[in-house]
């Protein structure tokens, strides 16, 4: 009896200390998405939406848009968790909180969307290239 006693706490103790610590990881790489910028265009979705609803509504729907990202971040956090140890976030989290990593994270926005151009052009180019060996 003293022996399954014993067992009991040790691996409720275990299992507590394992879920303070995935805890931790979690909330940083919550903190990593922020930083990062990651959830500035998930906000922005918000934004668009609530541009089509009557202003009356707006208050409301942005409460309600709110309570909708803790769960999403959350089943983000997991993924990350997949692919990164917490160390790997740590020193991820201490970039971004670096002056550089605040320049890159305020550019990213901006670099994608000439990235998105760039790559509209290369397109068309290709799509020359592409009629240089069809025919069309």
């Amino acid at each position: 009896m003293k022996k399954l006693l014993t067992l009991l706490v040790v691996m409720t103790m275990t299992q507590f200390g394992f879920s303070q610590e995935t805890s931790a990881f979690k909330t940083d790489i919550i903190r990593f998405l922020e930083v990062s910028g990651v959830t500035d265009p998930i906000r922005g979705v918000g934004d668009q939406i609530k541009a089509m609803i009557p202003e009356e509504h707006h208050e409301q729907f942005t409460k309600d848009f709110e309570a909708t990202l803790p769960p999403l971040f959350s089943k983000m956090a997991d993924i990350y968790m997949e692919e990164f140890t917490h160390d790997e976030i740590k020193q991820i989290l201490a970039f971004y909180e670096s002056d550089l990593g605040k320049k890159v994270a305020s550019k990213t926005n901006d670099l994608m969307e000439k990235a998105a151009v760039a790559g509209e052009q290369w397109m068309l180019d290709l799509e020359m290239v592409l009629s240089k060996y069809t025919g069309n």
